[in-house]
């Protein structure tokens, strides 16, 4: 029989491997052979995190971290990988402002320069969530986040004399994926008489999108196992003009990559909402609507005229024929953005809608719901807003999701982490969308969305005006059956769908960039 050592490195190694029953049933097996196994809770805790069991996940951490002592070296990296977990956890939950304080408690407590850039990363990304975040908020994390860079010499800035310009795009989503709905049309439609287009991918999944873009682009390059000092070289081996990174600091993310300054102008945006933080990143793309208080950005913002992101439906599925209100005779309300993006100011917002409208119902679809601990958290969580459990129906997230916007009137849009493929995607499906904005950026997208199409009205700038707008909206039966049968034609024919001319005003962008940068 096994000791408990080899029984421990036999259950990681299934983890590992991601056959998480066999190892949960080794973690069984250990506790049996020696309850205080002081390995186990960690391997217990990376099994759920695995497994997106954040409600026990934040609950087995919570108990665990009073033992850990910080005044050890080994003791605060072991805190500082509980609280990123932990962070990130409560993220999920839709709790930002815990989730903020630990992820930054992380990035403080780790001594591994790699870890700290991430972890200060994932706290600006986390910032997206919190409603009540400033100015001065924003620079706090920056400074922080450039301390991880003070070692790294930059190239020197370099001008080339291509007879075309080569841009880059930076990204780990070159497949089938949400930044592709916006970025697709930028990626294969740079005029190719005046542009080369080079994809630097630090993916590992590939899909028949991956294969398009590798097989028709100028230079492909794969810098998944690359070090960024060794990206940054190939980017600068290839004499890029324009970097440009889709991702900022989601999942997977090569930002840090711009740090050392491989292309002449460096520009980020499309998949990413807010600043990067980074003063090596020249430029963060917008538009006269989402452009906001600039003053949240370390990049310039290069505003298009119209709209900085062209809308390419996944699927050419025909809208309803009508919304479900006229065969039930109540209107139903829904979102499909993700959890962690409603907040308890969100929530008292539906709650306030729910009241008015007589008989209403709510339809909430992400992946959150898809697990019963969840379930039941969010179940648990909209009861203690007081909604009736017998009008909100809670559906686990689907790849076919875009046929189920026929059982909804009204989409919500969360703030201050707005929706965005999701906005276009319930237009596209004939559903109006009632959003709210601040002044930062990332809270603006349902701004810029619904005035591209028409429907700026629908985008409001205080919680009041929020709820009396969809409120209105529910009222007026006829408008949300003529929405249903032209919202499609209206995104067909305005700017987020105008690829043409969106190519232009980013070309044009490109041109002025790169002549700024040679004054």
């Amino acid at each position: 029989m096994m000791d408990v050592k080899e029984l421990y490195e036999k259950a990681f190694k299934l983890y590992d491997e991601k056959k998480f029953d066999e190892s949960k049933e080794l973690v069984e097996e250990i506790k049996r052979v020696d309850p205080k196994c002081k390995a186990l809770p960690l391997l217990e805790i990376l099994i759920l995190d695995a497994e997106k069991k954040y409600v026990k996940l934040v609950a087995t951490i919570e108990k665990l971290l009073p033992r850990i002592k910080i005044s050890d070296p080994q003791g605060r990296e072991s805190a500082s990988d509980l609280f990123d977990i932990l962070g990130h956890a409560q993220k999920d939950l839709a709790m930002p402002e815990e989730a903020l304080k630990n992820i930054k408690l992380a990035a403080q407590l780790t001594s591994k320069n790699a870890w700290t850039q991430h972890r200060w990363g994932a706290a600006i990304f986390c910032a997206n969530y919190v409603e009540n975040f400033s100015v001065e908020d924003s620079r706090i994390l920056y400074d922080s986040l450039k301390k991880c860079f003070a070692d790294i010499k930059p190239f020197p800035k370099k001008f080339y004399a291509h007879k075309k310009i080569r841009v880059g795009f930076l990204s780990a989503d070159f497949m089938l994926h949400v930044a592709m709905v916006w970025s697709w049309a930028l990626l294969i439609g740079l005029n190719k008489n005046y542009f080369e287009t080079y994809l630097y991918s630090a993916g590992k999944k590939s899909d028949k999108i991956t294969d398009y873009l590798r097989d028709n682009v100028d230079g492909w390059r794969d810098i998944s196992d690359l070090t960024d000092a060794q990206a940054a070289q190939m980017i600068r081996d290839d004499e890029i003009d324009i970097l440009f990174d889709l991702s900022g600091y989601t999942k997977d993310t090569r930002v840090n990559v711009a740090v050392y300054r491989p292309a002449t102008v460096q520009i980020s945006g499309i998949g990413y909402m807010n600043s990067t933080g980074l003063d090596a990143v020249d430029y963060f793309l917008t538009d006269e609507y989402c452009a906001g208080n600039p003053d949240y950005f370390v990049e310039k913002l290069l505003v298009m005229p119209k709209t900085h992101i062209c809308y390419v439906p996944t699927a050419d599925l025909e809208p309803a024929d009508d919304p479900p209100c006229v065969k039930n005779g109540y209107v139903t309300f829904g979102s499909f953005n993700k959890f962690s993006k409603i907040t308890d100011s969100m929530l008292a917002a539906w709650k306030k809608i729910f009241d008015t409208v007589p008989n209403s119902r709510l339809l909430l679809k992400n992946k959150l719901i898809g697990s019963e601990d969840e379930k039941n958290f969010v179940a648990a969580r909209l009861k203690n807003f007081g909604f009736d459990p017998a009008r909100v129906e809670l559906r686990p997230f689907s790849k076919g999701y875009l046929a189920e916007y026929a059982d909804m009137d009204i989409a919500l849009d969360t703030f201050p982490y707005t929706g965005g493929v999701t906005t276009c995607d319930a237009l596209w499906m004939g559903v109006p969308v009632v959003s709210l904005f601040g002044d930062r950026h990332g809270t603006r997208f349902g701004l810029s969305i619904l005035a591209n199409v028409g429907l700026g009205g629908l985008a409001v700038d205080s919680y009041d005006a929020y709820v009396q707008t969809a409120v209105d909206l529910a009222a007026d039966k006829d408008s949300l059956v003529a929405m249903r049968k032209e919202l499609r034609g209206m995104m067909k024919n305005s700017p987020l769908m105008d690829a043409k001319s969106y190519i232009r005003d980013i070309e044009m962008a490109f041109l002025k960039v790169l002549d700024a940068a040679r004054k």
